[in-house]
């Protein structure tokens, strides 16, 4: 699960999921849902790894990856299977080629959190737009 928050030039991601790979697949639907705002292209697969100090940082490399791919080849990632390794995650995405319009230009560090609470995980992350 995730939830939008909106501020003036940011949006906030506050996502749920059972476990930490869990919370990094959801934040690539989220983001997904954020960019490709109901328009349709080819559909692709892209392969990342994403490498970080600690667990929280991957969510914030993983958000930044996906606006790379917008911005350099049109990938739109709307689902993702991930798996977490220390701290390196390989994701293997699933989404299209399309022409979308550039509006998350970076994750930032501000009011990063990603622990483990009520049985699962939640995590949240605010991207620059």
């Amino acid at each position: 699960m995730f939830r939008f928050v909106e501020h003036t030039g940011e949006v906030e991601v506050e996502i749920e999921a059972a476990t930490p790979e869990g919370v990094l697949e959801e934040s690539v639907r989220a983001f997904g849902a954020l960019v490709e705002r109901g328009r349709t292209g080819r559909p692709a697969t892209r392969e990342v790894r994403v490498d970080g100090a600690d667990l929280a940082s991957l969510l914030p490399a993983l958000v930044d990856e996906l606006v790379f791919l917008v911005d350099t080849d049109g990938f739109v990632a709307l689902d993702a299977s991930a798996k977490v390794d220390g701290t390196h995650v390989v994701a293997t995405l699933e989404g299209v080629l399309d022409e979308p319009a550039p509006l998350v230009k970076a994750a930032t560090l501000h009011r990063l959190s990603f622990e483990p609470a009520d049985g699962g995980w939640r995590a949240r992350v605010v991207l620059d737009v």
